[in-house]
């Protein structure tokens, strides 16, 4: 998640790919997209900002089923921002969702990895 400042509640904020290999897939997109990656330290293994060719912007990650990603599905996910995470997390489980992942501490950031009652997934994001 690239910029500092506050997203609106209820806007997608961020999306990244989580994979068993993330160096293959982080070379598929840069290949078909365009995309320039950018290494990101996560102690003894990269995951990948993925950057705009000519600006550089970073628009998503590439990441490793590792550490604390090893629960993360196989599939784009995007992140919502919420107000509270956790208050989030527990009207996802009482309107019949699931909890994948979390709620935890990523960076400055807290998140979960939620499953609707149609099974669809997304993760929910507070600063």
């Amino acid at each position: 998640m690239a910029d500092s400042k506050r997203p609106a509640i209820g806007s997608i904020t961020w999306r990244d790919l989580t994979v068993k290999d993330a160096e293959k897939v982080r070379d598929f997109y840069a290949k078909i997209v365009g995309w320039t990656p950018s290494p990101v330290d996560m102690g003894g293994y990269s995951d990948y900002n993925m950057n705009l060719p000519g600006s550089g912007e970073t628009v998503a990650g590439i990441c490793n089923a590792r550490g604390p990603n090893a629960k993360l599905p196989p599939q784009w996910l995007i992140y919502i921002t919420v107000a509270d995470v956790d208050e989030s997390a527990k009207k996802c489980v009482e309107l019949g969702g699931k909890i994948i992942d979390g709620p935890r501490k990523m960076g400055e950031y807290r998140f979960c990895v939620i499953q609707d009652p149609a099974g669809a997934v997304a993760a929910l994001v507070a600063k």
